[in-house]
């Protein structure tokens, strides 16, 4: 085990040693003792993002990624060991390797009451293959079948290791097929099956949902729900404090310790699969010098940019994927020094005097890190800005390519997923930012995707991380340890290393 990994799982084991979770008592007030009391049928939550959309197939945002959470659901969904679960398929077999059979629940009803057919299973998954921001769920999708009145088969290009991981996300979430028909607009009235219906977006303020009272699996206990736009850390953590909201999404690391010794709130942390880097867009200028990019790599202090962005909460990475991913490989990644990234940049024959770029960040933590990336950066004669910009506008922005550099993030359930969605040439007008196309890595992404014994599949997947370590496709910074905040009166907290957290399951203490 690399020392970096040893520093993360010895971090973390202190951490959840000495912290659990929070959220405060939406809608209640406090009594002259000090106790919140009133009725416990709201919570309020807040986080930094606006979600740019509502519907489940037109973001790849994860600020949009919890509002689909609520309103829709798929055959599978990503359980708190992170494998594949029944969700609205209640069964599913493999009959070859391409072939899969999924027996549907009966029972489920849609926010409009009408229940759920297999046609609608099947509307949904073929009407999903038209959005190009959410193809690397849908493109393995050969054809979907009705097999009789309770059964769907799901028919593969060819053998895919991931088909189930793809299932899980709301990518492929079922809606009414009489809505697709019509044309309903999903952003303004986003139908499913979820725990929750949507009520109400006031742009810039809030998002309202209300507990589905048809929901397949009982109704949530927790009715009404609030999610408040917030996107200055310490403002969260104030509003917590105060009483007036119930839950963090996004902890503003600075104010950690603050917060643990608050005996009404709790903090919850876990081992994400989250992963924080330099994204910059290889058809801008020296930044499509391989040699260039590996002299800014090597330029980097990342132990500081975890010390100054992330509050030490956090572990620096080398290698392009996440760590905790099987597969990932250091090999030919690039260590801090800052007279080996003087040679790459000699090697490469571009003076740096005249490499200059912007650096977007869409929140304070990345406003952090790009400064120290600034600092750093200056002393080997690369000028860059800083840019700050919304989560929308950012996510468009870098989508289009229109733009030389942002302090990234990326969040998955499986190596090849990440690799697809980052670095694979198809995925270029999606997730594929730097706007990489290169036809070995291409190749040993599809040469692993159809590989199913998972050892030979975990070669191919090593060797192809240590080839995009070679290439620097972008700047690895760090993963964060992963927190959430709330009161302690909230019961039925779970989070997965995605980070979903499954909010029909949570409760309020008597």
């Amino acid at each position: 085990m690399s020392n970096r990994r040893k520093r993360l799982v010895s971090v973390l084991a202190l951490l959840t040693m000495t912290a659990g979770l929070f959220a405060g008592v939406a809608g209640c007030k406090k009594d002259e003792s000090g106790n919140t009391g009133g009725a416990k049928d709201t919570i309020v939550i807040a986080t930094m993002s606006e979600t740019p959309s509502l519907t489940n197939n037109e973001h790849n945002a994860v600020a949009g990624g919890y509002m689909n959470l609520l309103t829709y659901e798929g055959l599978l969904r990503r359980g708190m060991d992170m494998k594949p679960e029944p969700c609205l398929a209640e069964s599913y077999e493999a009959i070859s390797d391409t072939e899969w059979e999924f027996k549907i629940r009966k029972g489920v009803k849609f926010h409009t009451g009408e229940e759920m057919t297999v046609e609608d299973v099947k509307a949904s998954l073929d009407w999903a293959q038209n959005f190009p921001l959410i193809k690397t769920s849908t493109e393995n999708i050969k054809q979907v079948d009705i097999v009789d009145d309770e059964t769907i088969k799901i028919t593969t290009f060819e053998p895919c290791a991931i088909i189930l991981d793809n299932l899980t996300g709301t990518s492929n979430a079922i809606v009414p097929k009489k809505l697709i028909d019509e044309g309903n607009n999903f952003n303004e009235n986003p139908i499913g099956t979820g725990p929750y219906v949507f009520k109400e977006w006031k742009m810039g303020d809030s998002l309202t949902f209300e507990a589905f009272e048809d929901y397949w699996d009982g109704e949530p206990k927790i009715k009404n729900m609030i999610w408040k736009i917030i996107p200055e850390g310490s403002s969260r953590t104030i509003a917590l404090e105060a009483g007036e909201i119930d839950f963090i999404v996004e902890v503003e690391q600075m104010d950690i310790d603050r917060l643990q010794s608050n005996d009404e709130i709790e903090v919850y942390q876990y081992e994400a699969t989250d992963y924080n880097y330099l994204q910059m867009n290889h058809e801008y200028g020296a930044l499509g010098n391989q040699l260039v990019r590996h002299a800014i790599n090597a330029a980097i202090n990342k132990e500081n940019v975890v010390t100054v962005a992330a509050n030490n909460l956090g572990t620096p990475v080398k290698s392009q994927t996440p760590m905790n991913l099987i597969g990932c490989s250091e090999e030919n990644a690039d260590d801090y020094d800052v007279e080996k990234a003087q040679q790459y940049l000699a090697e490469s024959g571009v003076d740096p005097s005249t490499i200059n770029f912007s650096i977007i960040c869409s929140n304070d933590m990345k406003k952090r890190a790009g400064e120290v990336i600034q600092a750093d950066l200056k002393k080997i004669g690369i000028s860059c800005t800083l840019e700050s910009m919304d989560l929308a506008t950012y996510l468009s922005a870098t989508t289009e390519g229109n733009y030389s550099a942002c302090i990234g993030g990326y969040n998955t359930t499986d190596q090849l997923i990440y690799c697809k969605g980052l670095f694979h040439s198809e995925s270029i007008g999606g997730s594929n930012r730097a706007r990489l196309a290169d036809p070995k890595v291409d190749e040993l992404i599809e040469e692993a995707m159809v590989t199913l014994d998972a050892d030979e599949r975990q070669k191919i997947v090593e060797e192809l991380n240590a080839y995009l370590n070679e290439l620097c496709v972008h700047i690895p910074l760090w993963q964060p340890i992963a927190l959430r905040a709330y009161n302690a009166k909230l019961k039925g907290v779970e989070i997965n290393a995605v980070g979903n957290l499954y909010f029909q399951n949570c409760y309020w203490e008597e």
